[in-house]
This record gives structure tokens, sequence and C-alpha cells, in this order.
């Protein structure tokens, strides 16, 4: 496969000729420009963004470099134009017209929401006395939407009109999702404090909020019908992440090392990255890395889970197992323009429209809607996979121990003990939520499926996809499809399910499904190829039968059979 970066030079060498730093949680631009860290210039969005209006509100996942966005609008309008320097901001403060303007920047994340009400108020004074300070003023006592206000006011007649940046606005509501009555009323206060950004309108110059969700009732987007939502905005769509072109001019130098380190070719290594942290839309066209991700790779040499195990997966498993959601349910779904902006709260919201604006469901073009959904990479899809088998499991420690036994017997070209892992999970779902949770709208969107057998084989690819393992679903042959196809230990097993109803022979649909892999030549594109043929008996809801096939020939005593019920 031919990679699709170009290798050109790194332009941020020093004198010593090292490579630059890393940024990996570094937030803040000026520490980034002055402490010779790496940073991927994207100042020409800002500047498009000021020439465009004044009010703004930018949506993306968590350390996707919101942080440091607003840093950079900081310096921009404090006047910090040594920072500039090779920039396409730099051109900027050249402008006959430029005028620093007094800012005032609000980090919502740090507000202490574990005490409630009673840390909320002064957590927002903190932040609102320190800008205070920075530029001059004295603040009267009172609630914090009117300290709020006065504090614009104050500074508009001092200094001139105010830059408000507002960093993770939805965070404290976020953080008590699972506290509804503390949650609402923190969203009472927030509604009011933000309130403050209209009413004030007249002090201030330019406006720039940055959060995970939009949900039209949480105050910032019902009292603030002047603030333009550019989440999906085709023209901002690479503000924040790592283009195709961004990566070859900026990490060559890093691809090279990487590559020597992990004794790959810079094409493998491309080629691997692009697969676990690439994907990543919000216009459903350009694909991103993760940076967060993409940094700590380059510093690592070593392909981890990187973003997801930095945020909240406990929040996210209680939601997933709260909702019975499974994994594959969201690959594929059509989505219209205005999907992920509820219309209530963020508690109503759909599964589809959190998980996206979460950073866990990415864009692609859709077929008839707008839209399509699925998981932007390698990273996400094995994440979630296995968070879905620890919650049907019970914990990690069963998983991850099922999941060590299930890579045992695939690489041994056990069919037993992967028959024995399979009936391990399937025994554990809960499927008559699963089902009271998933069925809807479940026959428009896979018309003539069974809602059963793709229950069942959705829950196994999840499993598969968890424990890292070479998977493809429905593999397109030259006479039809195969249920699963996984590599491991340099094996490939071809798997057909089939879902044996009250009253049918287990055993005859087994058989129905090796005889579907071998007769529509499912095995025939691979090498050491190990073709299993799967029957769940329903009511019992376990693969009660399996026939196994290697090579032409069949295992075990003549005729690998199975009754393996756990």
């Amino acid at each position: 496969m031919t990679p699709r970066f170009g290798f050109v030079g790194c332009r941020s060498m020093n004198k010593m000729n090292k490579l630059p730093k890393l940024p990996i949680g570094i937030q803040t631009f000026e520490e980034i420009r002055n402490e010779n860290y790496l940073y991927v210039d994207k100042t020409k969005y800002l500047i498009d963004l000021i020439d465009a209006g004044k009010t703004y509100f930018l949506s993306r996942p968590r350390r996707f470099g919101k942080s440091l966005t607003v840093s950079t609008f900081d310096a921009l309008f404090s006047g910090k134009r040594e920072l500039f320097h090779g920039l396409y901001a730099e051109e900027f403060f050249q402008r006959p017209d430029y005028a620093i303007h007094p800012v005032v920047k609000l980090d919502m994340s740090r507000l202490a929401v574990k005490q409630g009400i009673d840390g909320i108020f002064p957590s927002i004074t903190r932040q609102l006395k320190r800008n205070a300070e920075r530029h001059g003023v004295e603040l009267s006592e009172g609630l914090p939407h009117d300290v709020f206000g006065e504090l614009l006011v104050s500074i508009a007649k001092k200094k001139g009109a105010a830059v408000v940046l507002v960093d993770e606005y939805d965070k404290p509501i976020l953080d008590l999702l699972d506290r509804p009555d503390e949650s609402e009323k923190v969203r009472d206060i927030l509604r009011d404090f933000y309130t403050q950004i209209k009413s004030e309108d007249e002090s201030l110059r330019f406006v720039f909020m940055t959060g995970i969700s939009k949900f039209s009732k949480m105050g910032v987007f019902s009292a603030m019908n002047n603030l333009k939502d550019i989440s999906m905005k085709g023209e901002y769509a690479t503000m924040l992440g790592y283009t195709e072109d961004e990566m070859s001019r900026y990490f060559k130098d890093y691809i090279e090392k990487t590559a020597v380190t992990m004794r790959k070719s810079q094409e493998e290594v491309v080629v691997q990255m692009r697969d676990y942290y690439d994907g990543f839309s919000f216009d459903g066209k350009t694909r991103l890395y993760n940076p967060f991700s993409t940094l700590n790779f380059f510093d690592d040499a070593m392909f981890k889970n990187y973003w997801f195990e930095t945020g909240t997966p406990s929040f996210l498993a209680k939601y997933m197992k709260d909702r019975c959601l499974t994994v594959e349910q969201f690959r594929g779904i059509e989505a219209s323009l205005n999907f992920a902006s509820a219309p209530g709260e963020i508690e109503d919201a759909t599964a589809a429209s959190f998980l996206y604006q979460s950073g866990y469901l990415s864009l692609r073009p859709g077929r008839v809607l707008e839209y399509s959904l699925d998981y932007p990479n390698r990273e996400v899809l094995v994440s979630m996979s296995s968070l879905l088998t620890a919650n049907i499991l019970g914990d990690r420690g069963a998983a991850d121990a099922s999941v060590s036994a299930l890579r045992n017997a695939l690489e041994k070209g056990d069919a037993s003990g992967i028959v024995r892992e399979f009936n391990r999970l399937l025994a554990k779902i809960p499927y008559d939520d699963y089902t009271a949770s998933n069925k809807e709208n479940f026959d428009i969107r896979y018309p003539g499926t069974n809602f059963g057998e793709w229950l069942y084989r959705s829950t196994l690819l999840s499993y598969l996809y968890g424990a890292e393992l070479r998977v493809e679903a429905e593999l397109h042959g030259h006479r039809g499809r195969a249920d699963m196809v996984v590599e491991c230990g340099g094996r490939v097993w071809v798997m057909e399910l089939k879902v044996a109803k009250k009253g049918e022979d287990a055993g005859k649909l087994a058989e129905a499904a090796l005889s579907q892999i071998l007769e529509m030549g499912y095995a025939a594109p691979f090498e050491n190829a190990e073709s299993l043929g799967l029957a769940i008996d329903h009511e019992r809801r376990r693969i009660t039968e399996f026939r196994h096939e290697r090579q032409g020939r069949r295992q075990g005593e003549g005729f690998a059979r199975g009754n393996l019920v756990t």
C-alpha cells in the first residue's frame, strides 16, 4: 500500500539539529513557542474568524486542541507579536487597524463541581477576580453572573472593548450527568452566567467559546442566538487535529526516527498510524489525526490507545451499560445535517449524537442523508469494543482473562477453546434488555436480517475487536460475504454463524454454516485458513454445535463437533 504522506522537511529544527520537543499536555501557546515545542500552524483559521464575525462556538472532543486554540487567541489579542514570528498570523500585527484588546479568559473545566453549588460559586468568583486583577479593575460582591457583567463593563470603560474566551463551557454539567439534581442546579447557574455575554455585547470585541456538546436549552444557545456555531462548517473542519499534509510537513523527522526505533519502514509506520489514529472528521469529508494520540505515539514509538485511556471510560461504560448499547449498532447510521444539535438537554440526546460529540463516532459521507457515522479509527473501535466486553463479563479482569484465552485458542487452531470463550460471553448477555433497547428501528436499518442473529454476531464482533485482532465483518468475496474473518498468530479463521430457533436442529445448522464457507469459497483467498461453522441455540443462548475444517480436512475425531455449554 502506498502511503499518502509526501515526506518533506520539518521546518522546526533548532541550532543543535535536534527534533523540537513534542507538546504533550502543553496547552499554552506562549510556552510552546518560547520553549521550542513543535507547533502546527493553525493561526490562519483564527484570523479568518476574527475577520468574518464576532461571536463563535466550536465543539470538539476532549484533548483535541481546544484549550491551545483559546490560548492562541489570547496571545493574538494581547499583542504578543513575537510569539507569531514565521506563522500565518504574523501579518495580523502589521495591519493599520490592529489594536490590542483586553482579554477575559475563563476555563470552566476548573470549577469545583464535586462540591456542588458550594464549590461552583467560589470557583467562578476566583476566575473573575483573576481577570479583574489582570486588568486592574475592582469588583463588587455578588452572584457570579452579576459580577461577570460588572467585569465586562468595567474593563471596556478602562481599556476598550473586551475579548471573552470561554474554554470547556459544558464541563461542569457533563461532570454531573450521573447526579441529575445537582446538574440541573449547576445548569441554571451557568445559564444566567453565560447570558451576560449577550447582555453586555456593546462592551465586547470578540467572543470564542469551546465545549464538547451543543444542546439548545443549556443557556448558551437559548439565550445567545447571536453565537455562530462553526463546529460542522467545512471551512473550519481542519482547525483542530492534524491533516495528512500537516503530518508530512511537520512530522517527517519524527516518522523517520520512529521507523528506525520500531525497525519498520517509514511506509509501514505511516500506514499503521493512519489505521490507529486518523479518521476523525467534522464535515464528513476531511479526515484528521487525533493530536494527543499522535504526539504520544511519536514519544513512545508504540501503538497504544492513548486518547481513549485519558478520558472518562468509567462514565462511558456506565452510559453504554445503562442503555444496553452494542458497538456495531452505530456503524453506518445515516444522519441529517442537524443530528448533533439536540433539541433538549444533554440527557435527552440520542446515543449517536452523544457519542459523536464526545469523539467516539465520526462523520462519513452519507448515501441517502448528508452523513453516516462510524468509529474514527482502530484506537476508538478497539477501546469501545473492549469496554463492551468488560460490561458484559462484569469487570476488566474477567475480560482480559477471556481475551487471553481466546487469543491462545485462535493461535493454536483450537476450535473448542474459541467456542468456550464465545459461550462465556454469550452467557452473560442480558438478552431481554438488549432486545428492548436495540430492536427499535432495527427492521428499517437491516431489512431482511434476523435481529437475534445480528445481536449475537455484533456482540462476538465487538469481543474480537476488543481483543485487538484483525477482524473483517461480512468480508465480500466473489460469491458472497463471510460473517467474520479473523487473523491471529499467522492463522486466518473464517466464521459463519447460524441461529437455531425452537425446534431447529443446531447440528444441521452448524453443518450448513461450514458448507456455506466451503461452497462459497470464503476461505479460498487465505493461506492457513480455518473454517468454522457455528450454531447458536436461541433458547439456550449458547453455541451448542460447531463444525471445523482446516485446509480441506476435518479436525478432531474425523468430525469436530462441540456440545460446549459453559
